[in-house]
């Protein structure tokens, strides 16, 4: 089986992309982040049509995530509950596999912009309710994998320049023990399951040949349960669809469980 995470920067710019990584790369299931959208307009034909259901929660012109899969989806839970918070960024769902049901829950972190502005005091209040939602969902549902554009680079080696961008945004302190508190809740990040090529990024700046110069973060992430732990296979950053014309800033990431 093969879950994927993807931050498309605009589905409704990026949807032929997404069309047509699909078909290269026949994922079980998807979470795609910054849909900027609302839901009226999400296309399920042409997901149904690619063979996928979809649920989707969106809004205009901001922010917007959907879970894809080849299986249909149940238990479907949008946002955190009990946070207040008018931005889409949260949905999950149950997948029912041969291995028994799988929840995935596919979020778009906030952003932050810079340490010591309320955006930031935002990100922290959100990853707080995050982390204390998912504790009780990892009880109710054991195997959970976590996806999503997280806006945190866990560490040094996520980051082109960890020490020019020390204590900015996606690299504070803060951020990195929020990270740190989701893989203590049971979680582990796949991706670090495996040797990998140095200066591995998901994400590059579209301006000053951020992806040609490999000026780039880790900040999309796959965290896995422990129950499912012990079936991953392999983790992987899908460089090329950085490589289209009109882009999204972001790559798909893959994990394999067996």
């Amino acid at each position: 089986m093969q879950i994927a995470t993807w931050n498309i920067n605009s589905l409704s710019v990026r949807l032929p992309q997404v069309l047509a990584w699909l078909e290269a790369n026949p994922v079980d299931a998807i979470g795609l982040q910054e849909l900027k959208l609302v839901d009226e307009k999400f296309p399920h034909d042409a997901f149904e049509a690619a063979g996928y259901h979809a649920v989707c929660f969106g809004q205009k012109t901001y922010n917007g995530v959907a879970i894809l899969s080849r299986t249909p989806l149940r238990d479907v839970v949008r946002n955190i509950p009990g946070h207040g918070d008018e931005q889409a960024r949260v949905i999950a769902a149950t997948l029912d596999t041969p291995e028994g049901p799988l929840r995935l829950v596919n979020c778009y972190f906030v952003n932050g912009q810079a340490p010591g502005t309320e955006k930031f005091s935002y990100k922290l209040l959100w990853l707080e309710a995050l982390r204390d939602w998912l504790r009780t969902e990892l009880a109710a549902h054991p195997r959970l994998v976590l996806v999503g554009d997280f806006n945190v680079a866990p560490e040094d080696r996520d980051s082109f320049d960890p020490v020019g961008l020390k204590d900015t945004i996606h690299h504070t302190v803060e951020e990195r023990q929020h990270f740190q508190d989701l893989l203590g809740l049971g979680l582990t990040d796949a991706f670090r399951l495996f040797d990998q090529p140095e200066k591995s990024y998901s994400w590059w700046d579209y301006r000053m040949l951020g992806f040609q110069k490999n000026r780039g973060l880790r900040i999309d992430h796959i965290l896995v349960s422990t129950a499912l732990r012990p079936s991953v296979t392999a983790c992987r950053i899908d460089r090329a669809p950085r490589k289209n014309p009109q882009p999204s800033d972001h790559a798909p990431v893959v994990v394999s469980l067996g």
